[in-house]
Parts: structure tokens; C-alpha cells; sequence
């Protein structure tokens, strides 16, 4: 069987087009599976977390693609990162501190009226920055209808309009 294996897929470095090819459409099915498996928040969420799993599962699949590692040991490496990714997911929605160490939280970049300067800095946002989401979310061009503005942990900016301008 093994034999057989080799002789579709091919072994090392040494590859025809054909067994790229093949390769690739084996590695594809894998990370269909593995994504499936993983679940929707590795492509959905866009955080740091699950942006870092995505980045590497597709490095790590790539390897076996182009025979830098064994087909079988780059299948293995990529359902052990989604194994942890999954472990780490459950852990985070029992533990609230272990969220917010693994994922982070939002920042406060504008209340009541004052930009917060060192989350500004921190998030190396300029007022133009935060003027430019704020004219793509809420469809205003000043601040003075916002209560408040974040930088939320998947990188979007988000805004919460004053209660007597809400409606």
C-alpha cells in the first residue's frame, strides 16, 4: 500500500507535476476537513489567535505540497495546531482571564468627549484613523454624536452613539 502511495503521491523533493498536483488537491481536502473540523471561528473571527492558526496551517500544508516534509507527518502537525486551537476556543469561553491573556479585549480610544492618547499609541491610530472608521461605521464625520469609540481585538473600531442622538 505504501508503494502505491508513493507512486501517486511521489516521496521527497523529487515530485512530477502530476504528483503536486495530486498533493495539492489532497492537502486542500485535508484543510477543508481540518477547518470543518476546527471550526467557523478560525476563518471568522479574524483575532490574532485565529489569524496565527490560519497562517500556519497553511505554511505547514504548503511543506507537504511541495514534499519538504512527509505528506502523513504534515497532515498530523496541522489536526495537532487544530486540536490545541479547539482546546484553547473551549477554554476561553470557561475562563474569562485566560480569554483575555489568549485574545485580548477591547481598547477605549474615545470617551465622552477625550481621545484616549495612549490607547491611540498603542494602537498606532491617528485621530484621521479613527475619523475614517467612524465615517465608514456610523456614517458621521465628527465625533460629537459618539459617547464612546473601541479598538476591539480583531482589529475593527467600533462606536457607540450618545443615547439622545441613537434614534
Amino acid at each position: 500500500m505504501n508503494e502505491i502511495l508513493n507512486d501517486i503521491f511521489g516521496k521527497g523533493r523529487d515530485l512530477t507535476t502530476l504528483q503536486v498536483g495530486l498533493r495539492a488537491a489532497a492537502m486542500f481536502l485535508v484543510a477543508l476537513i481540518m477547518i470543518r473540523v476546527g471550526g467557523k471561528r478560525i476563518l471568522g473571527r479574524k483575532t490574532p489567535f485565529d489569524t496565527i492558526v490560519a497562517i500556519m496551517m497553511g505554511a505547514i500544508l504548503s511543506r507537504g505540497v511541495v514534499g519538504v516534509s512527509p505528506f502523513g507527518h504534515t497532515v498530523v502537525a496541522v489536526a495537532v495546531m487544530i486540536a490545541i486551537h479547539r482546546l484553547i476556543s473551549v477554554l476561553c469561553i470557561y475562563n474569562q482571564h485566560f480569554a483575555w491573556l489568549v485574545m485580548g479585549g477591547p481598547l477605549v480610544l474615545y470617551d465622552k468627549g477625550e481621545l484616549n492618547q495612549k490607547n491611540m499609541k498603542r494602537c498606532s491610530l491617528s485621530r484621521n484613523d479613527l475619523l475614517q472608521s467612524l465615517r465608514h461605521n456610523t456614517h458621521h464625520a465628527t465625533l460629537d454624536k459618539i459617547e464612546k469609540a473601541f479598538m476591539e481585538n480583531d482589529g475593527h473600531i467600533s462606536f457607540i452613539i450618545k443615547k439622545e442622538d441613537a434614534g
